[in-house]
């Protein structure tokens, strides 16, 4: 199979797959115990909930939509 008819490079999976561990990461610091009926937890409030969880997931997705866009570069470009 000739790799330069790939819309992807090694480079653009890596940079994929870190930007979907970014986001992952974004979830779990967004995930934590909620208030029920009889029960108020404040912590639903917090600032890694409402502030910090979401630029994490934003980024994650950037850089998700980045190495999508990514052009693969040649390999003749580099030799010569």
């Amino acid at each position: 199979m000739d790799k330069r008819n790939l819309a992807f490079d090694k480079v653009n999976f890596i940079l994929l797959a870190v930007g979907l561990a970014v986001v992952v990461f974004g979830l779990i610091l967004m995930s934590g115990s909620g208030s029920t009926e009889t029960t108020y937890n404040p912590d639903i409030f917090s600032v890694r909930r409402i502030k910090v969880a979401p630029v994490v997931c934003f980024i994650g997705f950037i850089s998700i939509i980045y190495a999508i866009i990514r052009k693969p570069q040649d390999k003749e470009s580099k030799e010569a």
